[in-house]
């Protein structure tokens, strides 16, 4: 299981605006931001995301490598997939595919797929069979 992941990002503010929207439908809403000079030397500024007294979504400003990354994002149902989707376009994404079953993973696996505004490739699924209540 990871705990976190950093991404370097070209402009912040803006990195900040479009996940704080994008990733607001599958309940990821807590921020908090790490000033690096609290870390050991050379340490990054640090942009925190996440959920349920967890941060684990990292970004900091520094060389981007977009197409170097795949990020997935669970949902708990196929409308909040349809939502992050949806909020992630709205702020700037651009599409990499749009909410459907995923039959060639396996048919009850259903997804979107977006690039964020450094060409991060995220996707926000939900896989029936991993959620207990389902």
């Amino acid at each position: 299981m990871l705990d976190h992941v950093f991404l370097s990002v070209s402009d912040i503010d803006r990195s900040i605006a479009f996940y704080t929207a994008a990733l607001a439908p599958l309940g990821i809403v807590n921020r908090h931001d790490y000033d690096g000079k609290d870390g050991p030397p050379g340490h990054p500024d640090l942009k925190g995301f996440g959920a349920n007294g967890r941060l684990f979504l990292w970004l900091r400003e520094g060389v981007v490598e977009g197409r170097a990354a795949h990020v997935g994002f669970v949902a708990r149902s196929r409308e909040e997939v349809d939502a992050a989707y949806a909020a992630a376009m709205a702020a700037g994404a651009a599409d990499n595919g749009a909410p459907a079953a995923r039959a060639y993973y396996d048919p009850r696996y259903y997804a979107a797929n977006v690039f964020d505004p450094d060409g991060y490739s995220l996707e926000f699924v939900y896989k029936s069979w991993q959620h207990e209540d389902r």
